[in-house]
């Protein structure tokens, strides 16, 4: 079969032929259809993602939409290196394919799951929000978290608060369900005072962001809460901000703060399984918005190469 392959941390795979995969017991072979080109997928390919173990040659790629044996379409997902979605073939385990509902498109499908995913688990399963709440989205301006304010809107959200970088996105977050955003690119003060008085009282926070701007948050919302015994469920999901955080222990002393993460490891494969499941359900119903650009997976190196707008996620078609 022809496939992307790694064969070198730090270079772009390469479109070539490579073995075809060979299904072990509980596995099904999938021809695939598209396949989303995620931060996630670049972190693997690179050999820097926290799951990563430095195997090489790999195929990237962690799920994708495909075809079973019988001509069943499906999601699948859940794969892990050097066993990737960007190839023509693929080897699932049968208890990760979620079958997919007429009319829905691959690409949507391929692009929008990822980013709808790590929103729908950090609401949903680890935060447990409950119509009404109040929501902070730190990041909001990805692709992640427009698919964050569009399901916490979904999901009844009283009050949700977008916190971006991004000028012309956040400005375009109101028709998503926003009820308040707040540009991340002005002064500390100026930021605090903004989400002091916007999401003092928050009772989710899905973070996206990490490093200084969740340090500046942490410190506003702890200050600002009108009732700082009110628990306050802080899901950390990415750490596009940077790695690390300080944390001062009175933080943890004048507020209720929970944190908790938000992807592999944290949550159990079948709880993922069962969340992807949700999650296509609501597909023909809820109308998530997200721009894709299709590209040929013989052209996989232009596609690496390639800067997108904020909100338009990469999908490779075998």
């Amino acid at each position: 079969m022809h496939a992307a392959v790694v064969t070198a941390f730090g270079r772009p795979p390469r479109y070539q032929q490579h073995p075809d995969p060979r299904p072990a017991e509980g596995e099904v072979l999938i021809r695939v259809l598209a396949a989303g080109l995620h931060p996630r997928v670049r972190s693997g390919a690179a050999g820097t993602h926290y799951t990563s173990d430095q195997t090489l040659p790999l195929i990237p790629g962690f799920d994708g939409v495909g075809r079973t044996p019988e001509g069943t379409r499906v999601f699948f997902s859940g794969l892990r290196a050097p066993n990737g979605s960007m190839a023509e073939f693929v080897a699932v385990p049968a208890s990760q394919l979620v079958p997919l509902p007429e009319g829905v498109d691959d690409v949507m499908v391929a692009g929008a799951m990822n980013p709808a995913m790590s929103a729908w688990l950090a609401l949903t399963h680890r935060a447990g929000l409950k119509p009404g709440e109040r929501v902070l989205i730190l990041g909001a301006t990805g692709n992640a978290g427009q698919m964050a304010v569009q399901l916490a809107r979904l999901l009844g959200a009283g009050t949700i608060t977008a916190a971006g970088r991004n000028a012309h996105t956040l400005a375009g977050l109101p028709a998503l369900g926003a009820d308040h955003t707040v540009a991340l690119t002005a002064a500390d003060d100026t930021i605090a005072a903004r989400l002091a008085e916007t999401a003092a009282n928050a009772d989710v926070v899905v973070d996206y962001l990490w490093g200084h701007p969740t340090e500046v948050a942490l410190a506003a919302l702890s200050d600002a809460r009108t009732d700082p015994a009110t628990r306050l469920r802080w899901v950390h999901v990415g750490a596009m901000a940077g790695p690390d955080i300080t944390l001062p222990g009175a933080t943890l002393r004048k507020a209720d703060i929970d944190f908790r993460g938000s992807g592999q490891g944290s949550v159990p494969p079948v709880e993922m399984h069962t969340a992807h499941r949700e999650l296509v359900d609501r597909l023909p119903t809820d109308n998530l918005t997200i721009e894709t650009l299709a590209i040929p997976l013989s052209e996989v190196g232009t596609a690496w190469a390639t800067n997108t707008p904020t909100g338009t996620r990469i999908v490779l078609l075998p």
